[in-house]
């Protein structure tokens, strides 16, 4: 009995065709799917930066348009947009600098459809680029050294944070999504976006929006994070009605999710040309894109949980390049009329009695009666009457 059993127990185990134990033939098959799910979700996640990128040349190009449309304006005497005034609405410059961050934002939109909100947003970075080199360009406005170590630093954020942003399957089911709208805490952070952009626009914006950027910039990004959040959500009903054949447009919420992305786009087109026409191009650009990006990946935490699903090292990765497009971003617009270029620092590399012989130049010294001229960088001192 005992041999038996030892017998039994020591049976070899049987081999499949090929060599495979049962269990492995019943195993590889499913791995192909797995792998060929995972080719899909990367064809999107890169189908959703090369549609962010492309937006980023719309976009930034739009400013300028629009910016260009408001200062031709503004010499003909009309109400400017800042005081209430609709004018911009006749002008065909507006409504082209209109066109473009319409074909810019539709990119974006599509992007969202495909790669997530938290990697979508800081790509925005790049049409600040764009928006820095046609402003050098059109507007008389300068690009100098630390310009452009801002716009290297940029691509080099935006790069760090398509390495290390999540890369996981986007959500497919509407319903699920649907559910998702209805957490209480993504409720309460729309709760407290549109209570506090209602209080700014009722109470400090007639008072301060004027000399204060953050005032019409908040209440773009405020109303924009939530824009972003509809233009996912319409993005993946259209989505799921091309790739399943059914009709989600026959349900009540894709016409709802319509018609709060129209009119929040409405508000933030009216308060963004506020800002534009106020402040300078330089100051809005920065200022709105780090709110309205810091907003929009808060909003997108809160209602996907795209960073439960990250590993620590990616999450820190993501960070540190947001951080980083930050500092491009306040590099590249704060120290503008600064004059500073490669001879400059040339210059201070010189050894110090190089530096001051290259200032020899003449002074005038006035005093009452007599006229000193100094020589700088010399021993000289001449002396008129």
């Amino acid at each position: 009995m005992n041999s038996d059993g030892e017998a039994s127990s020591l049976q070899m185990p049987q081999m499949t065709v090929g060599g495979m134990l049962p269990g492995e033939a019943n195993q590889s098959p499913n791995t192909a799917p797995l792998s060929m799910a995972e080719a899909v979700s990367n064809t999107d996640f890169y189908i959703g930066v090369g549609l962010a990128i492309s937006s980023c040349f719309f976009i930034g190009s739009s400013f300028i348009i629009k910016k260009k449309a408001l200062i031709r304006l503004s010499k003909y005497g009309e109400v400017r947009a800042s005081a209430g005034g609709f004018g911009y609405l006749r002008e065909w410059i507006w409504w082209a600098g209109l066109l473009t961050m319409g074909v810019g934002e539709a990119a974006n939109f599509a992007a969202y459809a495909f790669a997530p909100a938290s990697l979508v947003t800081p790509l925005g970075a790049l049409s600040v680029i764009i928006s820095a080199v046609m402003a050098s360009r059109f507007l008389n406005e300068k690009l100098n050294l630390l310009g452009k170590i801002g716009c290297f630093l940029c691509i080099l954020g935006s790069t760090i944070i398509v390495i290390h942003s999540p890369k996981e399957k986007e959500i497919e089911d509407l319903q699920l999504l649907f559910d998702m709208l209805l957490d209480p805490v993504f409720i309460l952070y729309v709760i407290c976006i549109v209570g506090s952009t209602v209080f700014v626009a009722c109470f400090i914006a007639p008072r301060h929006g004027h000399t204060n950027v953050v005032v019409y910039i908040f209440l773009c990004s405020g109303i924009g994070s939530l824009t972003v959040m509809s233009c996912k959500a319409l993005g993946l009903a259209i989505r799921q009605t091309l790739n399943n054949g059914g009709n989600v447009f026959l349900t009540w919420m894709p016409w709802f999710l319509i018609l709060v992305t129209v009119t929040f786009i409405a508000i933030q087109m009216n308060y963004l040309n506020k800002a534009l026409d106020i402040f300078n191009t330089s100051i809005v650009t920065p200022v709105y894109y780090v709110m309205f990006t810091t907003l929009v990946i808060a909003a997108s935490a809160i209602l996907f949980k795209e960073f439960t699903h990250m590993r620590f090292d990616d999450i820190l990765g993501d960070v540190c390049g947001f951080l980083i497009v930050i500092t491009a971003v306040f590099l590249l617009n704060a120290f503008r009329d600064i004059d500073i270029s490669l001879n400059d620092v040339r210059g201070l590399m010189r050894p110090k009695m190089q530096r001051v012989s290259q200032f020899d130049e003449e002074v005038l010294v006035t005093s009452n009666t007599k006229e000193r001229r100094l020589s700088y960088g010399s021993s000289d001192i001449f002396r008129k009457a």
